[in-house]
């Protein structure tokens, strides 16, 4: 990658994503734009990443590790008071010198698997909605699953407008999510009937393996505190839950997986903040796949960032006919959403 491109990267991500969300992320975000040192080591990123994310991540890793240096002291994640961000850039840069090595090693290994639970908060009513639809209980099949938290949408409780619970009443985890518009989901008291949960990913992550679930925590920005409460508890909901983690490429196993999955279940597939890391190949595969998979029983396809950023999207075959509806007009960390249909 070359560094200009980069640059507009970090300084991208620093603007778009990081304003009014991560002061921290913002400052040095777009300070490392500026930096030649800094790029060239974030460009030893893993290829196809989103390397702000994987770069940023990465020192956050090194950082709840353990590691002494005074760039943890800007860290709301790690300190109870930190230092104003202004002069963060002086520190993260001594920081990066001195671990290079480790950050290198890093950012060509990992990969960044954000689990952010809360958007099951969009998910639940989407799942009611497709049980209303099919009256069958559902089989879930998600790409790009991580650690397959997402998978567990049923285990979790849900709050939205008024002082009423949704889903599973008695879970260590409630989420709670604002619904902006008019509209108002139809919503089941209890969750709809789950017979299977299968996930894929290239990289299969294991919350017992304690390295592993502190990459999952170093992923969570250093000032999103209820994000990371909603993973711990999540990781607790997830003990003892079974649920078939696969290792390897979504799509291409997308079909075998089906063909094992009883026609007595609605095949649910979905993934969230995903298909932005597939090309434009895959993403036509996958449409394929699922189009042939509509030909001999009812499937559903939930899914964003495939095709636009902002938006959740259902395309599914009943009765061998498709249908292509617009679900909901989504924030990315679940926070809040308004419901479309």
């Amino acid at each position: 990658m070359k560094d200009q491109d980069l640059s507009e990267r970090f300084r991208g991500f620093a603007e778009r994503e990081c304003k009014a969300s991560s002061g921290l992320y913002e400052h040095l975000a777009g300070h490392i734009a500026d930096d030649a040192a800094l790029l060239r080591l974030a460009a030893h990123s893993r290829r196809g990443q989103p390397v702000p994310n994987l770069f940023l991540g990465a020192v956050h890793y090194l950082l709840l590790g353990g590691i002494e240096h005074p760039l943890a002291e800007y860290y709301p994640s790690i300190v109870i008071n930190p230092r104003e961000t202004s002069t963060a850039i002086h520190c993260f840069k001594d920081f990066c010198k001195q671990y290079e090595h480790e950050i290198m090693e890093i950012i060509q290994t990992k990969l960044v698997q954000t689990n952010e639970v809360r958007r099951c908060s969009y998910l639940y009513p989407s799942f009611c909605y497709i049980y209303k639809l099919t009256d069958t209980p559902l089989a879930l099949v998600e790409i790009g699953t991580s650690a397959g938290l997402q998978l567990l949408w049923d285990k979790y409780s849900y709050s939205y407008r008024a002082d009423k619970k949704y889903g599973n009443e008695a879970a260590v985890l409630e989420i709670v999510s604002e619904l902006r518009g008019d509209n108002f989901p139809y919503l089941l008291e209890r969750s709809p009937p789950v017979t299977s949960r299968t996930g894929i990913d290239l990289h299969v992550i294991d919350v017992t393996e304690p390295s592993e679930y502190l990459w999952l925590k170093a992923l969570i920005w250093p000032e999103h505190k209820e994000r990371v409460a909603c993973f711990e508890r999540a990781v607790m909901c997830s003990e003892g839950e079974p649920r078939k983690l696969l290792e390897g490429d979504g799509v291409s196993l997308l079909p075998e997986i089906a063909s094992n999955i009883s026609k007595d279940s609605t095949l649910c597939i979905f993934h969230t903040h995903v298909a932005n890391q597939m090309n434009h190949e895959a993403k036509r595969a996958l449409e394929k796949h699922i189009r042939h998979i509509g030909q001999g029983r009812d499937v559903f396809h939930l899914y964003n960032n495939m095709w636009d950023v902002d938006f959740l999207h259902l395309d599914y075959y009943k009765n061998g006919k498709e249908h292509k509806e617009m679900v909901a007009h989504i924030d990315g960390h679940g926070r809040s959403f308004r419901w479309l249909l």
